[in-house]
């Protein structure tokens, strides 16, 4: 049984950090790309960030500078340090894997919230 299981999320202040975690398990194949997507009340869900298994990375324009995206392919897990954290992040963050073969992925969500 495949589980993608998010922790890290919560409430922090304007200029904050906060650090996500996705681990995932029960998928037997390599995994090809690993990213963050968050969904905002009413917004449609877009891409945070993504990374490739030979290490590329491709950010939103939103959070470039801001956010980096990691991944340690031994604990299959896949990490997203949030640093100068704005209102304008408060969103619902979903971890996504996509395999060599097609395979994706989804994660159930964290609440990241942004708040003084």
């Amino acid at each position: 049984q495949v589980q993608l299981v998010e922790s890290g999320g919560g409430l922090v202040q304007p200029g904050g950090s906060l650090r996500l975690s996705c681990a995932t398990s029960g998928i037997n194949v390599r995994i090809w790309t690993m990213a963050w997507y968050r969904q905002a009340p009413a917004k449609q869900r877009d891409l945070v960030a993504q990374i490739t298994s030979n290490s590329y990375t491709n950010y939103a324009d939103s959070v470039k500078g801001r956010f980096t995206i990691s991944r340690d392919d031994a604990k299959s897990t896949v990490y997203l340090q949030m640093n100068s954290l704005k209102p304008e992040d408060t969103a619902v963050y979903n971890c996504y894997v996509e395999t060599f073969i097609g395979n994706t992925y989804w994660g159930q969500g964290t609440q990241v919230t942004v708040s003084s």
